[in-house]
């Protein structure tokens, strides 16, 4: 497995480093699919220090934490703490997953963009010069082929509000799921109004 550990602004020691390490291989070995690579970024905020990990499951999927803390050590143990805490959630799932996908989920290239806000402070109804947004960052992303039930479990281990999906299903079928403000979860699948 490979490991990018790596603090922004501040130096990781190799103390810290093996520890990071020693405690993601304890948790991930507990649980189904192989991890490919393990990202684990430290920072700073004022008194605070922040640690966010990312790992890559064989299967295509990734597991996602954050958490906060004012001593470093102690904000890696939580962020290791909710990671494991997701994946016993969905351990069953992740299980049935890997055994019912004979291949690791496909990835797709797609470009992804960061719009910038009304910088002015102009208000929203007035009429802007140009209908050209301003881009602020372009990157490229993937967009990995799943079952809807799959999507929403990527989208609970990676903590996010929405996930754009390939679905399996269907033969070009682009979808969406995200987490409605009922708590629910809802799913955008255009080919079905059609």
């Amino acid at each position: 497995m490979r490991y990018q550990i790596s603090g922004k602004q501040i130096d990781i020691g190799d103390a810290l480093q093996s520890h990071c390490r020693s405690e993601i291989e304890e948790v991930i070995s507990k649980y189904p699919g192989r991890p490919t690579d393990a990202l684990i970024v430290f920072s700073r905020d004022a008194h605070e220090y922040a640690c966010e990990t990312v790992v890559h499951l064989s299967t295509g999927m990734t597991v996602q934490a954050k958490a906060k803390t004012t001593e470093i050590y102690a904000a890696f143990d939580a962020a290791n703490a909710k990671m494991e805490k997701q994946l016993r959630r969905y351990k069953r799932r992740l299980k049935n997953h890997h055994q019912e996908r004979t291949h690791p989920v496909e990835l797709s290239n797609a470009s992804s963009y960061i719009l910038a806000a009304n910088a002015d402070g102009a208000d929203e109804a007035d009429e802007p010069e140009t209908l050209t947004p301003i881009i602020v960052a372009e990157m490229e992303t993937h967009i990995p082929s799943l079952s809807v039930g799959e999507a929403v479990m990527q989208m609970e281990l990676a903590g996010a509000p929405v996930l754009v999906f390939r679905n399996d299903k269907q033969a070009n079928g682009v979808n969406v799921v995200y987490r409605r403000d009922d708590g629910n979860i809802g799913w955008i699948d255009p080919n079905a109004a059609t």
